[in-house]
This record gives structure tokens, C-alpha cells and sequence, in this order.
């Protein structure tokens, strides 16, 4: 159990049997009465944001969690499926828990698997992936990297803007979390 003079921003906790994360936290002692502490968590199942007040002292649950590193197989339009790193068990997330990081998922990337009870919560990508440029208009002689940027599509299907000499089957690095072109790989 941890109590409130444990609490930091990124601290999983459970409440009520729901896995959250303090987003952030704040003790106060007013003039009068017993001292507590406010906070802002995130449920890491639902993503509801909450302000929840704790009195100084109170005990809240460690959350039965753990990180698995696996590695991203393939998808069938509603699953993906990862492999564990250690025993090679398949295991396959719906794409309402992966959300907007199905977009940066190249074949046999590794990622960090969120577990709770068993059950997978969340999925991190590196914050650079290697993506191939599936479709773009072609380049023209004399376009040069200040001279502005076009979409183009990328294998896994996002839409990124990149510089206009850039041209289909190259390949480039995405930031994943603004969703921007970096380089050229």
C-alpha cells in the first residue's frame, strides 16, 4: 500500500480495483483543520482524467501490475498481435486499447506491453520508429528541403507531412508522439 507522503507525478495506483497514474499532486495545509493532498489522475484503462482529494495519512492500493517487452507480429484488421520476448506467447490487443499507436507499428517492432491483472492496458512505441513512404506525389527537380512539405502516406497507413523531395518506398523517422517527420532514414 502506499500512503500520501508517497505520492509523485507517474506513481500507478489502484483505486477501487481501477488502475490509475498521478498526473499531478499537491499538499496542502490549510489554518484550520487536518492537512491533505489534491491530485489529478489518469485511469491508464479508461483515460478519464480525474481530481480526487486525499486526507493526509490515507492508504491507497499498489496496483497488481507489470511491463512485458514484445514484439509486434502483424494485425487482422481487429486485432494486433504481440509475442512475449521470453516465452514466445502470442497475445492479441484490440485496437481500442492501442488507439492512435497502431499508426506506428512496423513489422517486428519491440515494444513495452502494459499489464494489469493480466489484461493489457496500454502499448509504448519508441518515440522514433523507421516508416516506409507508401504513397506521395513525385518529387520535382529543384524542390529542396526549405521549400515547403506534402502528405504523404505511410505503410502502417498514417498521414504525415514530409519535405517535397522525398519520394515513394524511401524511407523516413516519425516522431510517435506528435506524429511529425524527423529525417530521412
Amino acid at each position: 500500500m502506499y500512503s500520501t507522503t508517497d505520492f509523485r507525478k507517474g506513481l500507478k495506483i489502484e483505486i477501487g480495483g481501477e488502475p490509475f497514474i498521478i498526473t499531478d499532486f499537491q499538499h496542502v495545509k490549510p489554518g484550520k483543520g487536518g492537512a491533505f493532498v489534491r491530485t489529478k489522475i489518469k485511469s491508464l484503462s479508461t483515460g478519464n482524467v480525474l481530481d480526487k482529494t486525499f486526507r493526509s495519512g490515507d492508504k491507497v492500493d499498489r496496483p497488481d501490475m507489470e511491463e512485458k517487452e514484445m514484439e509486434y507480429l502483424y494485425n487482422d484488421g481487429d486485432n494486433y498481435y504481440f509475442m512475449d520476448q521470453q516465452t514466445y506467447e502470442q497475445i492479441g490487443i484490440s485496437t481500442e486499447i492501442l488507439g492512435s499507436t497502431k499508426n506506428f507499428l512496423p513489422d517486428n517492432i519491440s515494444t513495452n506491453v502494459l499489464f494489469h491483472n493480466n489484461v493489457p492496458l496500454t502499448v509504448e512505441v519508441p518515440n522514433f520508429v523507421v516508416l516506409e513512404i507508401a504513397e506521395t506525389e513525385p518529387g520535382v527537380k529543384g524542390d529542396t528541403a526549405a521549400g515547403g512539405t506534402k502528405p504523404a502516406k505511410l505503410v502502417t497507413g498514417v498521414v504525415v507531412q514530409v519535405p517535397l523531395f522525398l519520394n515513394e518506398g524511401e524511407k523516413i523517422k516519425v516522431d510517435t508522439r506528435t506524429c511529425q517527420y524527423a529525417e530521412r532514414a
